[in-house]
């Protein structure tokens, strides 16, 4: 694929500069959205789910600031994937773009662990938790993703029967293709009620806090293959072993890779079918 596409597909920026916005983006993102989560869980500075939800929010929106002019500020394998899909967005463009989500996603849990390192140790030391054991992933969830939420629901197999695979597959997807949707609905030239470019970072910085607010009980609310990956990756790495992959139960990557991949195509086709519907009105 050139950097000098035909009149037909939009202009891409060189792909360095491409993945590098990426890279940044989704760096901001997850040091901000799982930062807080750090925050919250280790140190109890954040006060409800809500007040988590809210620096995501702010993490997006700053995400989005710092890689639109770069990269078209995707930050987000299932949003690169949907607007591959239904936007003409490059397909040899997709794994690099991913491997840049990724990556950023990795570097910012790496400089969030090197700042709560010793407390996450003295978490895991007030709750009697050995790192990788059993009811470990109480601890694990400052990095990776856990249906239900080990901070709502605790650890105990007793837990694991508020929500099944299918459930939390249905949330992570629905949830994702509510954000894909409102994405494509504010980033949308022919929606005359779209927000000016200034505060389109921030309606989709709030949408995603609202989504978690409904959806963090359950699966904590990855909406974001490479948020979860990423920091996943990170905690196998450091300790957590099983716990972090494949995990105490099954279903990690149906509910955290598959799940949000496939709600970002549902979003986003249902959005422009409807889009579609609409001008055949006008």
């Amino acid at each position: 694929m050139t950097d000098n596409p035909s009149p037909t597909q939009p202009r891409q920026p060189p792909l360095a500069t491409a993945m590098f916005g990426e890279f940044a983006g989704t760096f901001i993102l997850v040091f901000f959205g799982v930062g807080a989560v750090n925050a919250a869980v280790v140190t109890g500075a954040q006060v409800g789910l809500w007040q988590v939800a809210v620096v995501w929010a702010v993490g997006v929106s700053l995400g989005i600031y710092t890689s639109a002019a770069l990269s078209g500020a995707h930050i987000n394998p299932a949003i690169t994937l949907a607007v591959a899909v239904y936007d003409r967005f490059p397909w040899p463009r997709v794994a690099p773009y991913w491997l840049a989500q990724v990556a950023g996603a990795i570097c910012a849990s790496l400089v969030l662990y090197a700042m709560f390192a010793e407390a996450i140790i003295e978490f895991e030391r007030q709750n009697g938790l050995l790192r990788g054991g059993p009811g470990s992933q109480l601890s694990a969830m400052v990095f990776g993703e856990y249906f239900p939420n080990p901070a709502v629901f605790g650890t105990t197999e007793d837990a694991w029967r508020v929500v099944s695979l299918r459930t939390a597959f249905v949330a992570e997807m629905i949830g994702t293709a509510m954000l894909a949707f409102l994405v494509f609905s504010v980033t949308n030239d022919l929606n005359k009620a779209r927000p000016s470019s200034a505060i389109t970072a921030v309606i989709i910085g709030l949408g995603v806090a609202a989504i978690i607010s409904v959806v963090g009980p359950l699966t904590q609310a990855a909406l974001n293959p490479a948020r979860d990956f990423g920091p996943r990756l990170v905690s196998f790495y450091l300790g957590w072993g099983e716990i972090a992959i494949p995990g105490p139960r099954d279903g990690w990557l149906i509910v955290y890779i598959l799940g949000p991949l496939a709600g970002g195509v549902v979003g986003g086709g249902l959005y422009k079918a409807l889009g579609t519907r609409f001008r055949r009105l006008q």
